[in-house]
């Protein structure tokens, strides 16, 4: 897949599976990427039957058709209405339309297996398991479901799977309708994010940390803003991190070490079920969702925060990376960047909004799918099918021309 559109199992429910496909077929794309496990949200979906469309955690499959996964006392995906899975016939019926498949799947982000197993959650400073969403990836009951989860998706057919919330959740995104009254800085935030399970303390002594001292560290700098101090109102760098003593910073190496073994292991499994993985880097996205209109840090440089060593990861699978961003020379930046850490072997997919809040017009559209090719994208795909307005798909077909794709990668580079 060269140009794929990001969709949803609701938007073929909703508006007939052969209809999505043949307008995606007439953008010029070559590829649809389908949720095949998400997360809960709700939506404005323009052009669905009733504009508004509520997502639940879940798979959309029948997880009962993989009888050698989700056994007993392991984690299992939470069941969707029955008319929702079909994510194994959207993948059939791409296919006979010449579509590549990419399977996209959310991994270590479920409210609902959060609530109901919260013993699987990260663990904060304080003892608490207040943020249900996050998954802990040190967490051997987690590796295992998202192992089966990989192989699940897998086996429906796709010719990749893409792997989001493969690492750590943040402090900003572990419920809904989350509220402070506080004014936490950037590292104190961070601090709340931590995860101080029973996993991550062992991995934080195994590179000669001691994570006693971490957690009273965090539990100090957060008591002291939540006590009516004035926050450290210092940008969160490793550098930053690293002044708050060497503990935290053994914890931060200690965490980059969990996500990428667990990535690595999901790239085994996928391979082992005929599949590849690609390793979806939410960063750009953290910086520019809002507004997209980033600042600061490249978005490569950010992911430390949650665990994400690029370098690292591209030496085990293959990378996607959310540009959401407006301006150009920011797209190639970031994917110059990601390039650079990632080295040649791994395929880099840039993701870009054809709409809102990022991009004007068709030839802006064109405009930053040429700059991300040029800085050292494989591949440019398009979020997402149901969330823009149809005028805003029309937009794609404007970067799908033989005149505004690069030649494949292998050529490119030989």
């Amino acid at each position: 897949m060269r140009n794929a559109v990001y969709a949803a199992v609701q938007d073929f429910v909703g508006e007939g599976t052969a209809q999505v496909l043949d307008r995606l077929v007439g953008l010029g794309v070559d590829g649809v990427v389908l949720a095949t496990s998400y997360h809960r949200a709700r939506d404005v979906t323009p052009h669905s039957p009733t504009r508004l469309t509520v997502r639940h955690d879940g798979a959309y499959f029948a997880p009962d058709s993989f009888p050698d996964l989700f056994g007993a006392g392991s984690l299992a995906p939470p069941r969707v209405a029955p008319e929702l899975a079909v994510a194994s016939d959207v993948v059939g019926a791409a296919a006979v339309r010449g579509l590549g498949v990419g399977g996209w799947t959310v991994l270590c982000h479920s409210t609902t297996l959060g609530l109901a197993h919260p013993e699987v959650t990260q663990l904060s400073c304080f003892g608490g398991r207040e943020a249900p969403a996050d998954l802990c990836p040190a967490n051997p009951r987690v590796r295992r479901y998202v192992r089966d989860l990989v192989v699940a998706t897998a086996r429906l057919g796709v010719d990749t799977v893409l792997a989001e919330a493969l690492h750590y959740g943040s402090f900003g995104h572990g419920y809904h309708h989350e509220r402070s009254f506080v004014a936490l800085g950037e590292v104190e935030q961070w601090l709340f994010g931590l995860c101080f399970c029973e996993h991550c303390a062992a991995a934080v002594r195994r590179v000669g940390g001691d994570p006693d001292r971490a957690r009273q560290t965090a539990r100090r700098e957060i008591d002291r803003v939540l006590g009516g101090g004035v926050s450290s109102a210092v940008p969160l760098t490793t550098e930053a991190v690293a002044a708050l003593g060497d503990d935290l910073a053994a914890m931060l190496r200690a965490r980059t070490e969990i996500v990428t073994s667990l990535v690595a292991e999901a790239a085994v499994a996928a391979a082992d079920a005929g599949s590849r993985l690609t390793f979806v880097d939410p960063c750009g996205a953290a910086l520019g969702y809002a507004d997209g209109l980033p600042t600061g840090p490249l978005a490569a440089d950010v992911g430390w925060r949650v665990g994400i060593d690029a370098a690292a990861l591209g030496r085990v699978a293959d990378y996607a990376v959310l540009t959401y961003a407006s301006d150009t020379d920011r797209i190639a930046k970031d994917v110059a960047r990601y390039r650079a850490l990632l080295g040649p072997r791994p395929e880099l997919r840039a993701v870009l909004r054809p709409g809102l809040p990022d991009t004007r017009d068709a030839a802006h559209l064109a405009a930053k799918s040429a700059a991300a090719r040029t800085a050292g994208a494989d591949a440019v795909d398009f979020y997402h099918y149901g969330l823009a307005t149809l005028a805003d798909l029309d937009r794609i077909a404007a970067t799908t021309s033989p005149s505004t794709t690069a030649p494949h990668r292998e050529e490119r580079r030989s």
